[in-house]
C-alpha cells in the first residue's frame, strides 16, 4: 500500500467500492458473546476443523467448471462474485500446509498446480506473471453481462478478471504465489513447483527493480501492463521472505542480493522515535507518512524478525487497536456481542462516519475489528514471544474465532450454503482503511487462511 492516492488495482483495493456491492450489511444472529477473558486458549475444538472446511467449500464451489481451480476469495454476498485473488489463494495454500493432513496438502497441491497453470495459460502474457484475480466460475455481471467460464476459458487460457478490473499485477501478490509455490517445493520435492516460484522471481526483478534513491522495488504493472510509480513497504517485506527462500532452494547467490535490496528499502521506512514502518513511497524520493498500516508492523516482524525493529509489534497491538461493541455508531455487531482486535490503519480509527466508505456503501464504524490484522498479529506475538505475548495473541484469537462462530451466518459460496460457522468474516463492521477502500463482515478466505496458520504458529515469511 502506498498512501490514499495509489493505485486502485492493489489487491484489498476494489474490495466493497460500490461495484454492485450491496449497500446493506447482512444481519447477524447468535447469542451473546462471553468476554475474551472468559474463552478458552485459541484454538479450541473444533475452531480449526471449520475454517478449514471453509476453505474447502470455497475451494469446491463450482464442481461442473473442471477440475483445475481456485478458492473464491469472498462469500457471494460481498458482490465479487466468483472472484479469486491471488494473494488469498497463496495464503490457503500456505495454511494447507500448517495443517499437515493428507487432504490439506493434496489440497494445497492442487492449488499451487492452478497458480502454475494461470501462469503458463496467460491470455496475453508469457513472461511468468500471475494477475490480481481470476475467475473460477460463471455469473452475470451488473450491466447484464455474462461471465460463464470457470477458471480455465473455453480456449484454454486462464480466466482473469476482466470485469472487475483485476487485470494489474502486483509485485506483493506475485511474492506471496512465489512464497506458496515455494512452500510446495520444499513439501513435496516436486520440481515444477520451484520452476515457478523463479519464475516469478526473476519477474519481479526484471520489472520492478528501482535504483531510485530509495531503492527496493516498485510497486508493478497496471492492465495495461504500464509500470507504477509507488514502492510499498509491504510488498518488499514480502519480498525479503521470497528473495530470502529462493536463495536457499536454489543455491544462488544472486537471490541473496535481492534480499538485501529489499530488506534496505523496508529498513528505511522504520521510525524509532515511533517504533513503527511507515508505508513506502510514491515517488521513490519521499517517504508516505500517513496512513501507517497495521501489516508493515506485522508482516515486518515475521520477515526480518529483528530485535532492533520488534517494537513494531506494540505500535499496532496499542494505536490499532480498536473493541467493536453493538452499542458503537455504525457498528452491524448484533447486541451483546463485542470484538476486539485491531483495524487496517492509522487513518481507520479517523474515518468519516458520516458519510460511506465508498458510493453505495454503509457508513464506516472506526472500531471495526480487521480479522486478517488481528491474525497475523496474534501470529506475530507469538512469533516474538515476549512477555505477555501469548496471553495477548490468545486473546486475539478468541476474538477471531468467536466471530466465526458468530457473524456471517447464511453467506453462501457459488450459490451454497457453507458449513455452519465455517469462515471468518473479512471485519466485524464495516471498516475504512483509509487507502480508499473498505472491508465488510463477509467471509473471507485470507482471514480465514492466515486464523489458520496463527493457530499453527506456523510463519509463512520466514521459513
Amino acid at each position: 500500500m502506498t498512501g490514499s492516492q495509489g493505485p486502485v488495482f492493489s489487491r484489498r483495493a476494489l474490495i466493497g467500492t460500490g461495484l454492485g456491492v450491496g449497500a446493506s450489511v447482512l444481519a447477524v444472529g447468535g447469542a451473546a458473546a462471553a468476554s475474551a477473558a472468559e474463552r478458552p486458549s485459541a484454538g479450541r475444538a473444533g475452531a480449526p476443523q471449520r475454517a478449514y472446511a471453509f476453505l474447502a467449500a470455497a475451494t469446491d464451489a463450482y464442481p461442473d467448471h473442471g477440475t483445475i481451480r481456485l478458492a473464491q476469495s469472498y462469500s457471494d454476498q460481498a458482490g465479487l462474485f466468483s472472484t479469486a485473488f491471488t494473494y488469498d489463494n497463496a495464503l490457503v495454500i500456505l495454511a494447507h500446509l500448517a495443517s499437515g493432513t493428507r487432504d490439506s496438502c493434496s489440497r494445497a497441491v492442487a492449488l499451487g498446480d492452478a497458480l502454475l497453470y494461470a501462469q503458463a495459460h496467460d491470455p496475453a502474457h508469457d513472461d511468468g506473471r500471475l494477475r490480481q484475480a481470476y475467475n473460477v466460475g460463471p455469473y452475470t455481471f451488473y450491466d447484464g453481462s455474462p461471465q460463464p467460464d470457470g477458471f480455465v476459458r473455453a480456449d484454454g487460457t486462464a480466466n482473469v478478471g476482466t470485469q472487475f478490473g483485476f487485470t494489474g499485477t502486483a509485485v506483493g501478490d506475485m511474492a506471496w504465489a512465489g512464497i506458496a509455490l515455494g512452500a510446495l517445493a520444499r513439501r513435496t520435492g516436486q520440481r515444477r513447483f520451484l520452476t515457478g516460484a523463479v519464475r516469478i522471481g526473476e519477474w519481479i526483478e526484471r520489472v520492478g527493480r528501482t535504483d531510485e534513491p530509495l531503492g527496493g522495488y516498485k510497486f508493478g504493472v497496471d492492465g495495461a501492463d504500464a509500470k507504477l510509480p509507488f514502492t510499498s513497504t509491504e510488498h518488499n517485506t514480502d519480498l525479503v521472505a521470497l528473495f530470502g527462500q529462493l536463495g536457499r532452494l536454489t543455491g544462488d547467490k544472486e537471490w541473496r542480493e535481492r534480499r538485501a535490496r529489499a530488506a534496505a528499502f523496508v529498513t528505511s521506512m522504520w521510525e524509532p522515535s515511533g517504533g513503527f514502518f511507515y508505508t513506502g513511497t510514491n515517488d521513490g524520493v519521499t517517504i508516505n507518512r500517513s496512513p501507517i498500516p497495521e501489516d508493515t508492523q506485522t508482516w515486518t516482524h515475521l520477515a526480518l524478525a529483528s530485535p532492533a525493529h520488534a517494537r513494531s509489534l506494540d505500535w499496532a497491538a496499542t494505536e490499532l487497536a480498536v473493541l467493536d461493541t453493538a452499542d458503537r455508531r455504525n457498528s452491524t455487531v448484533p447486541a451483546g456481542q463485542s470484538y476486539e482486535g485491531v483495524t487496517f490503519s492509522s487513518a481507520g480509527l479517523l474515518a468519516n462516519e458520516d458519510a460511506p466508505i465508498a458510493e453505495g456503501q454503509p457508513k464506516p464504524d472506526r472500531n471495526g475489528v480487521w480479522f486478517e490484522g488481528t491474525a497475523h498479529l496474534a501470529l506475530a506475538l507469538r512469533d516474538r514471544r515476549a512477555a505477555g505475548d501469548e496471553t495477548h495473541a490468545r486473546r486475539l484469537l478468541a476474538s477471531v474465532e468467536r466471530a466465526q462462530d458468530l457473524l456471517g451466518d447464511g453467506q453462501t459460496v457459488g450459490g451454497g450454503a457453507l458449513p455452519v460457522r465455517s469462515g471468518v468474516v473479512s471485519a466485524s463492521s464495516p471498516l475504512d482503511t483509509g487507502f480508499g477502500f473498505g472491508y465488510y463482515p463477509y467471509r473471507h478466505a485470507g482471514a480465514t487462511a492466515w486464523y489458520l496458520l496463527a493457530v499453527a504458529r506456523a510463519n509463512p515469511l520466514r521459513a
